[in-house]
């Protein structure tokens, strides 16, 4: 028991910060310019959020998960970690589901007369919070590598990068949905933060504050939006 008891945080990360820098550069190196295409289609997701095109936000989105789930997580991270397998399993089925939700048309225009007003309340608020979400995965975290000195080929980008693809990804289900799933949606992209977050921490890089405080502001949403839980007409 004393045996389990000593172990640290840092004994469950089996690399260190300047391997998994490298990492990092190795993907922007070999992907460039796909970066672009994936900011592009980030930047669209946002507009169509804005606009309520919940359908479209979803398949667009959609195949940025299996990408990264594939490339990120498979190709790469699983080679230093082993569990990255397993985790690029998690962001398939997140593609799957986004993928299921397109499909399946759900809107939250899906609500009750009776519950406008609440509707009306609560979305201001939470579209304010998943903007903010949505444009930290999109600027903010890409812009962290150069001004904590690791340069443009360290810089995480949406659509080739999990940490990203995660953050914008949950401020967009912020945006457009509510209830179960809003739950449903934000659960993979909530977890992959916090280990995240917990790795960088242990790495010592700055962007770890950066995601803690996104897991903070999606809580704070979705707090918000569940005073007005959403009734069927």
């Amino acid at each position: 028991m004393n045996n389990y008891v000593s172990y640290q945080l840092q004994d469950f990360i089996p690399f260190s910060a300047d391997v998994y820098f490298r990492l990092l550069e190795r993907i922007n190196e070999t992907w460039w310019p796909l970066h672009l295409l994936g900011l592009a289609l980030g930047a669209t997701a946002l507009v169509l959020a804005l606009k309520k095109r919940e359908r479209l936000v979803w398949l667009l989105i959609a195949p940025v998960w299996a990408f990264v789930a594939v490339v990120f997580f498979m190709q790469y991270y699983a080679q230093l970690n082993w569990a990255g397998h397993y985790v690029g399993y998690a962001f398939l089925a997140q593609a799957i589901l986004l993928l299921l939700l397109a499909l399946a048309g759900f809107s939250r225009s899906k609500v009750s007369a009776a519950n406008t007003s609440a509707v009306a309340n609560s979305r201001p608020a939470a579209v304010a919070i998943g903007l903010g979400i949505a444009l930290t995965g999109l600027l903010a975290l890409p812009l962290m590598a150069t001004l904590s000195g690791g340069g443009w080929w360290q810089a995480q980008v949406f659509g080739i990068h999990a940490d990203p693809t995660a953050i914008s990804t949950l401020g967009l289900a912020l945006m457009l949905l509510r209830g179960w799933r809003l739950w449903l949606v934000a659960c993979i992209p909530m977890l992959w933060l916090l280990l995240s977050g917990l790795t960088l921490w242990v790495l010592q890089a700055t962007e770890a504050w950066l995601l803690f405080a996104v897991l903070a502001a999606a809580l704070v949403g979705i707090a918000v939006l569940c005073r007005y839980p959403e009734k069927k007409a």
